[in-house]
């Protein structure tokens, strides 16, 4: 009788490596954003999801504005980080809907935006959803918190900070000026 070796199925690329994926999430972890490095990516929620896909490792992205400068860098620097860690080249793709939101930022994420003297921003400013919503050109704006002393007496002072997504503000008691993460 003659037998006939079948080739073992292919694995399915979804679960098969989670020692590699764990690597993947570390080495994430550890890529900072460029205008704000004090944060990494993974903390800001950029980082939507990391998977196997056709034999690859993909990375979906959700970039903070959808013309956010620091977008190639980013790439780039994911790019560099997972071959470091893993010594393979990742896929990075930019999922642009949903929109990223402030509701995405860890905890510890926002921790680290208030010890670098950025106010990080307020909580829930929508519900989550991706159904049409009613847009609203004047709302009242919560107090901004002072990331120095704590105080709600601070003044905006400029729309627009040292990035497109940090407003400018100024501390009416204890005069400094910091950066506040605009909530979107």
């Amino acid at each position: 009788m003659v037998t006939t070796r079948v080739a073992d199925p292919p694995a399915h690329d979804d679960a098969t490596q989670p020692a590699t994926r764990a690597a993947i999430w570390r080495a994430l972890a550890g890529v900072v954003d460029p205008e704000i490095p004090t944060v990494s990516i993974v903390e800001l929620g950029i980082v939507r999801d990391v998977a196997r896909s056709n034999g690859a490792w993909v990375v979906t992205v959700t970039p903070t504005y959808s013309g956010c400068p620091a977008a190639r860098i980013i790439e780039a620097d994911i790019r560099a980080a997972i071959a470091s860690a893993i010594g393979e080249d990742v896929r990075v793709v930019t999922a642009l809907a949903p929109a990223w939101t402030t509701d995405w930022i860890a905890p510890e994420g926002r921790q680290k935006l208030r010890d670098a003297g950025i106010a990080p921003p307020h909580a829930a400013m929508h519900d989550g959803s991706t159904q049409p919503r009613s847009v609203t050109f004047r709302r009242p704006r919560e107090a901004v918190r002072c990331p120095n002393c704590g105080s709600l007496r601070t003044t905006e002072l400029a729309r627009f900070g040292s990035t497109a997504c940090k407003a400018q503000y100024r501390c009416t008691d204890c005069l400094e000026p910091f950066d506040f993460f605009k909530p979107h």
